[in-house]
């Protein structure tokens, strides 16, 4: 496979997958609708249109010719359908999906054995958060479906993903806790388990899918190795050449200022655990927590990210620690 299209590619893990296809030989065209700058300047063409468009989507075709399609930002099943159709003559469609289509809580979710979400007819059409599971789940059946019809479709799926350029700055909250303070509250005892996805790993298993994968068949991708919250605030910390003191926190104590666990990122009263198996039996190796870690903390020191709305706001956390003593 030489020729790669790209549907997004500008901003998180669409970019981060036109860079290592790019160190990978690739040939890279991105599809989208140009509102975000190209980051990659002549290196990469660009093709402007709407992905819900399916006349769009097909002159893209009829254009590019690709070899390998990578579909970053499909949230409507019809679009991946559509997708499917109009790209099934490619080497290769990869959907990326998401660890949030395991509708049962088990540890580890695993592709083939942890039933998915059912998605109805108003879940398809609606794009609130509260679907997103649903429809991605929907939307790796759309995959399965055309690999039955001989399209070597496959999808991906990472958990909550990290990294630089992370426009959602959910480990951002963390890392501007640690840089900024000495003291920070940690809800519970600071052994919270949420498996995450290092941006560099996804766009990695992407690729390594395009070029292994089986048709038809979803794969996890997160971190080699788990991290609790405790153990990611150390990693953040030795990152930054900093220490802090980790305040644990009951739901109890939350609750004198009103908050709960539930109000803090990446906090989860039962473990998150993706299996990746299937993954690493294609090749894939994933980045060691310590490297993914600095890459996130260094391109958070050099951004105006903060996260602060994804937690407590500082002058109530430090109501609660002048009360804990």
């Amino acid at each position: 496979m030489d020729d790669a299209l790209i549907i997004g590619g500008t901003r998180f893990i669409g970019r981060h997958t036109v860079a290592e296809l790019l160190d990978h030989d690739y040939e890279v065209t991105l599809f989208n609708r140009g509102r975000h700058e190209n980051p990659f300047g002549d290196r990469v063409a660009r093709v402007t249109g709407d992905r819900t468009d399916g006349a769009a989507l097909e002159a893209a075709a009829a254009e590019v010719d690709p070899d390998l399609v990578i579909d970053c930002v499909a949230y409507d099943p019809r679009d991946v359908e559509t997708a499917t159709e109009v790209f099934a003559d490619s080497e290769a469609y990869v959907y990326v999906s998401s660890g949030a289509v395991y509708a049962a809580d088990e540890i580890p979710k695993r592709e083939d054995e942890t039933p998915l979400h059912e998605c109805s007819a108003e879940q398809a059409r609606d794009d609130s958060r509260a679907s997103y599971g649903p429809r991605k789940a929907e939307g790796d059946r759309k995959v399965f479906a055309a690999a039955e019809r001989g399209v070597r479709a496959m999808s991906v799926r990472p958990s909550v993903v990290y990294g630089p350029h992370d426009y959602t700055e959910r480990l951002d909250y963390w890392i501007d806790r640690v840089r900024q303070y000495d003291r920070i509250v940690v809800p519970g005892d600071g052994g919270s388990v949420y498996h995450l996805s290092a941006v560099g790993d996804v766009a990695s298993a992407l690729r390594v899918v395009a070029e292994e994968g089986d048709p038809g068949t979803a794969y996890n991708v997160a971190d080699r190795r788990v991290a609790t919250l405790s153990e990611r605030l150390d990693l953040i910390a030795d990152a930054l050449d900093t220490t802090i003191e980790p305040v644990y926190t009951s739901s109890r104590e939350l609750g004198s200022r009103g908050l709960s666990p539930a109000e803090f990122v990446l906090y989860r009263s039962r473990p998150h655990l993706l299996a990746t198996e299937a993954l690493s039996d294609l090749g894939w190796e994933g980045a060691s927590l310590s490297e993914a870690t600095e890459h996130a903390v260094t391109d958070h020191v050099d951004s105006e990210r903060a996260g602060r709305e994804h937690g407590p706001d500082r002058e109530t956390e430090r109501r609660l620690l002048d009360e804990l003593g």
